[in-house]
């Protein structure tokens, strides 16, 4: 758009809304409180607006349309990839865009309207009448090394005390296992151990701990394939204990589309056999 024209376009949306949304002066224009507010509604009306198109489109077809899901590490390991696979076998036309991060990228992503939902940890304390969160199974921590490691050969269980010294590769301490483990180290009156390295990268986090005597503590599901191959191994640990539940965050005020409301029953299908 030209400048003359995108000027008169703000100053009829000013009209249509009765307030300022931008305040023009010398250098350009900012946004003003009721610019900034109408900026962050933006995003969800464009969400719901793509929405409704593909649920138009997909009433046309039930078998097609599209979804965008925002997902954890852990997340994409097992129970999505299968839940794919279930949902193209019946309808091969959805098209599935996924969107990767840890839950505190993840969950701005449902809030802007950037992912139809989220499938990641659900916190256990509530994030608002905004968001709607769908419960799908129940995961765990657990304190992983490599098959050789020295804890690992001697078959018999760990305590917190003699694996706080060990050299730890963990998630950064706004995550949900990494906040579980440190709290666990506290309750029992042990120091939390100082990572040597913090990551968001779950790839990073399990090759490290394949190829050296560090440790990780991480969901369960995160390693299921690689305990399964026999490249990590789960250390048995006493004092520690953590479940989280795995689920789908959406918009409560936002109705899914046909595509994410198939995807989301292959997820509870997967959920239930895992």
């Amino acid at each position: 758009m030209s400048q003359p024209a995108l000027s008169k376009s703000v100053l009829a949306l000013e009209r249509e809304l009765g307030v300022q949304v931008l305040e023009r002066g010398r250098f350009g224009a900012v946004p003003t409180p009721f610019g900034e507010a109408l900026a962050r509604r933006s995003g969800a009306v464009d969400a719901e607006l793509r929405i409704a198109g593909e649920e138009l489109r997909s009433l046309r077809n039930a078998r097609a349309g599209r979804v965008a899901i925002g997902c954890g590490p852990a997340e994409a390991t097992r129970l999505l990839p299968l839940a794919i696979e279930r949902l193209h076998a019946r309808a091969p036309d959805v098209r599935i865009t996924v969107l990767y991060g840890l839950n505190a990228a993840l969950l701005p992503m449902v809030m802007h309207g950037d992912v139809d939902f989220v499938l990641s940890s659900v916190p256990s304390r509530g994030r608002g009448s905004d968001l709607r969160q769908i419960l799908l199974h129940e995961d765990r921590g657990v304190v992983i090394a490599s098959p050789d490691h020295p804890l690992v050969r001697r078959g018999r269980p760990a305590s917190l005390g003699e694996i706080a010294g060990e050299r730890w590769v963990l998630a950064l301490d706004e995550e949900l296992e990494r906040r579980a483990l440190d709290e666990a180290f506290t309750a029992n009156g042990v120091d939390v151990p100082v990572p040597a390295v913090e990551t968001t990268s779950a790839v990073l986090m399990k090759r490290l701990v394949q190829q050296s005597r560090s440790l990780s503590y991480v969901p369960r599901e995160l390693v299921h394939w690689d305990v399964e191959r026999g490249l990590l191994s789960i250390l048995n640990v006493v004092g520690i204990e953590w479940r989280r539940w795995v689920g789908v965050t959406h918009r409560a005020r936002s109705m899914l589309s046909p595509a994410a409301e198939a995807t989301l029953e292959s997820l509870r299908f997967v959920a239930a056999k895992i």
